[in-house]
């Protein structure tokens, strides 16, 4: 089920929130937790045990590390270690079993060995949103930052909580922990949410799905000259952000909806003015994970400047690897994290004297280098594209992709890269505008008759 289905429009959301309304505050965290297993297991039910699994094990560990926190807090830290160590089992499994296999054979291939069968095996939609949640419950647990005591179904709500369960933003039990006690449901936050889901939709399907195709056929090509190289990552970058920030403009939306306070996970990255700031702005959720959870523990910048550029360059090709199993998505990782330790080698965010339109030029060049090792297929095809950018291939757009070219698919794209570029949105004040309400109901309606009467694209990050 995902958000731009008639199921889910029709059936599963007002189902869940005429339920939600009806019953008392302190029995709603039930409803969400049995809701949002309807609604993941509606993809494959047994995706719903590995899911179940996943939880128990973080619920169990997380009783643990508070029994053993006051009075042996080396024991608390094992539980802590073992409760982590399970969660990347069940994602390093059920992501890189194959991953690995592949890797290995290629190896044994230029050593003329037989190959290694792979396992085959099926990777669960969002295992890499809801193992991370699970990893925030731990740490916030032995951090003293989120009761022990919280009742089970409490933290599997949490876990599993499906406005934000599949792709994001990140939530940390810490945020609300409050809030899942007695989740409060009202008119305010109805209509806050409301708006932001519309829009959020309206995103996804009239500007993201609109320019899908001519990403799509532009990094098809085996050889695409430079106007069709610019043209597929431009087309893709605008893609990937309208996708990604109008899912999480759902999720946000859906939450307030149900009394919750998403974070933020966007704030107009292709404005920025570095990699540094990039990351301060692109899903932002999860670039605080890995601060936290992963840069700050390995040391972050507190052991001399070489450490923290091993550092900063660990922490981003595991975050590529976090984002897929293949060589691509580890070069798209090194990349930023070669560039995160360049600028902090020179200071280039601080020291730079460069006019802000020309910082941004560059860093958004940066950032589309990046996404064509995110795009591409494998590292072969990323390169063909890349040297395509240069010329390599030819210069003008061929027939080949010409005549996948559509006005209206062209026009999105323009309008797309236009409003990347602008002054972030004021979404309170768009919220509680009636005109602006009214023109975003309108759109909502053209995007809904649209996602109707056409096969909606997926989710880019649900493969995540």
């Amino acid at each position: 089920m995902v958000f731009t289905s008639t199921v889910f429009l029709f059936i599963f959301l007002p189902l869940f929130l005429v339920v939600y309304r009806l019953t008392p505050a302190h029995l709603r965290t039930v409803v969400i937790l049995v809701g949002s297993y309807v609604f993941y297991a509606w993809w494959r039910p047994d995706f719903a045990l590995v899911f179940a699994g996943s939880t128990l094990m973080a619920i169990v560990a997380g009783r643990l590390i508070g029994k053993w926190q006051g009075s042996d807090p080396g024991r608390a830290r094992a539980a802590l270690y073992a409760g982590v160590a399970v969660q990347l089992a069940v994602l390093a499994w059920f992501k890189y079993a194959d991953f690995g296999i592949r890797s290995l054979n290629a190896l044994l291939a230029s050593l003329g060995a037989s190959e290694v069968p792979l396992i085959g095996v099926v990777l669960p939609v969002g295992i890499s949103f809801y193992v991370f949640q699970a990893i925030c419950y731990l740490a916030d647990i032995a951090r003293g930052d989120a009761r022990p005591d919280s009742p089970w179904y409490q933290v599997a709500a949490y876990i599993s909580l499906f406005p934000q369960l599949i792709a994001g933003p990140i939530v940390r039990f810490k945020t609300i922990a409050e809030t899942l006690r007695a989740p409060r449901m009202d008119l305010a936050g109805m209509a806050e949410g409301s708006a932001r889901f519309m829009l959020g939709f309206v995103k996804k399907v009239l500007v993201a799905d609109s320019i899908a195709p001519i990403a799509d056929g532009a990094f098809a090509l085996a050889n695409p000259t430079a106007a069709e190289a610019w043209l597929g990552v431009l087309a893709f970058a605008v893609q990937l952000l309208f996708d990604f920030s109008g899912y999480s403009d759902m999720a946000i939306g859906l939450g307030r909806m149900l009394g919750f306070r998403f974070p933020e996970n966007f704030n107009m990255p292709y404005l920025a003015t570095s990699i540094t700031d990039f990351w301060r702005r692109w899903h932002m959720s999860l670039s605080a994970w890995l601060r936290d959870y992963l840069y700050i523990p390995l040391g972050g910048n507190r052991h001399g400047a070489s450490r923290t550029y091993v550092n900063l360059m660990l922490v981003m090709v595991l975050g590529g690897l976090w984002h897929g199993p293949t060589w691509s998505f580890v070069l798209w990782g090194a990349w930023h994290g070669g560039l995160l330790a360049f600028e902090r080698a020179l200071r280039l965010p601080e020291r730079s004297a460069l006019a802000v339109p020309l910082k941004v030029a560059l860093t958004f060049l940066a950032v589309l280098i990046g996404w064509v090792l995110f795009r591409a297929p494998d590292v072969a095809s990323a390169w063909s594209h890349l040297v395509g950018m240069v010329g390599v291939h030819g210069w003008a757009i061929t027939n080949e992709l010409a005549w996948q070219l559509q006005s209206r698919a062209l026009l999105t794209l323009l309008f797309g890269l236009v409003v990347s570029f602008l002054p972030r949105l004021d979404l309170a004040r768009f919220s509680a505008s009636r005109p602006m309400h009214l023109g975003l109901g309108v759109l909502f309606f053209l995007a809904v008759a649209r996602a109707i009467a056409d096969t909606a694209t997926p989710f880019l990050y649900f493969r995540f």
